[in-house]
């Protein structure tokens, strides 16, 4: 099959360069920062201006938000922000009416009441 006209024609018309693809130029883009390595506080995304050039855009990191500290599930009713952003906010922002508020989710409060319940209880009895 391979040496039939039609296979070397397919072979070569895959394999032959394309002009229009291979003489296009990439426009090259530079830091607009100062930090000039590719780290993991420096990450960019690349933004098409108006006037048609492409700039980096400095992108911010990821927040995580908070989490339990018994069970490590993400708390409810709190914003995920970065740990500077934590420190503008009020402090009726940064935790929920309730005992254990920013720390602790309401299914483990509920256990720790609980428990603590449970031991005086027995204290009483013995």
């Amino acid at each position: 099959w391979l040496k039939s006209p039609a296979a070397s024609r397919f072979l070569l018309s895959a394999y032959r360069p394309r002009h229009g693809l291979s003489s296009k130029m990439v426009q090259r883009l530079t830091y607009r920062r100062q930090c000039r390595y590719n780290t993991k506080s420096n990450k960019q995304r690349v933004v098409k201006t108006p006037g048609g050039k492409n700039v980096f855009q400095a992108v911010k990191k990821a927040a995580k938000g908070p989490s339990c500290g018994d069970c490590g599930k993400a708390l409810i009713g709190l914003p995920a922000l970065r740990p500077m952003e934590y420190r503008r906010l009020k402090n009726r922002e940064k935790r929920v009416s309730r005992a254990y508020g920013g720390s602790r989710c309401a299914k483990c409060v509920r256990s720790r009441i609980m428990r603590a319940f449970l031991i005086e209880e027995q204290k009483c009895v013995k």
